[in-house]
């Protein structure tokens, strides 16, 4: 039933009101799980190896010479002379002989199987779980 007011007069009810609650619920979200893994692989290896050797040659002279000749290269040759003073009604210096040296060079190849390591990691992704969740 309407009610009787002075006229000009306003008259305000309160019908309805509402509250906001904020809460937050912690919930357990996805696990990851990180993993290592190591594989071993065979690789062959084929690399030249270089290897110099010395050839030694002997070369008689028995020629006099008046001084002794130095030590001298040629090509890939070096030459060291051997003197050796021999008495003779005089003394003469005897070229004896050349010692010869020459460089060889070879190359072989060298195969062999090695081992190599190698890492992977592994991520697995696990579901929530729906058992317990927490609040704060």
């Amino acid at each position: 039933m309407p009610s009787k007011l002075d006229s000009g007069a306003t008259s305000t009810l309160q019908l309805h009101r509402e509250d906001l609650e904020v809460t937050r619920l912690r919930v357990k979200g996805q696990t990851v799980r990180v993993s290592t893994r190591t594989t071993t692989h065979d690789q062959d290896v084929d690399e030249p190896l270089t290897q110099e050797t010395v050839q030694v040659e002997r070369v008689v002279i028995g020629r006099a010479i008046e001084a002794a000749p130095p030590v001298r290269v040629e090509g890939d040759v070096t030459i060291i002379p051997v003197v050796e003073e021999t008495l003779i009604v005089e003394r003469r210096l005897i070229l004896k002989e050349e010692i010869h040296m020459r460089r060889v060079r070879t190359i072989e190849h060298h195969r062999e199987t090695v081992t190599l390591r190698r890492q992977e990691a592994e991520v697995t992704r696990l579901p929530p779980s729906t058992g317990s969740d927490v609040r704060s």
